[in-house]
């Protein structure tokens, strides 16, 4: 009966270490890797980069708003302009969330990025925001 119950453990135990691995992308390129590209369609020619604002997203516990920077049609910069701040707590959460998120995004190029666990609502906001600024960029 122990033997079941440490063989059950362990079993349970490798399976969640398993779904907690985040798979690798390495189909993503890497932000600046290809200095060769030239502008993409749509570009005025000169490699300026654009400052492109997203919706406020009113989240659970306070509006999210993020910025994006576009260079030559890429993606090279997320500023965040609002986080839900009213506590320690809210705070620390943005703290851990808001670089991750940031990373995540100009690594994908878009807002097609995964949610920071335990920050739900802020990453949920995040990338309603991120997505909205995106689209301002590519209209």
């Amino acid at each position: 009966m122990r033997r079941m119950a440490l063989t059950t453990t362990a079993t349970v135990t490798g399976i969640v270490s398993l779904l907690a691995l985040k798979p690798h992308h390495a189909d993503r390129p890497s932000p600046g890797t290809d200095p060769t590209t030239g502008p993409t369609a749509g570009s005025t020619g000169a490699n300026r980069p654009d400052t492109f604002t997203g919706a406020v997203i009113d989240t659970r516990y306070g509006p999210v708003q993020v910025a994006v920077t576009m260079n030559g049609g890429r993606l090279t910069a997320v500023e965040v302009l609002q986080v839900p701040d009213e506590n320690r707590r809210d705070r620390t959460i943005a703290s851990y969330a808001v670089p991750r998120l940031t990373d995540e995004a100009i690594g994908a190029q878009s807002a097609d990025i995964d949610a920071v666990s335990g920050a739900t609502y802020t990453s949920e906001g995040y990338i309603r925001s991120l997505q909205s600024a995106l689209d301002r960029a590519r209209a």
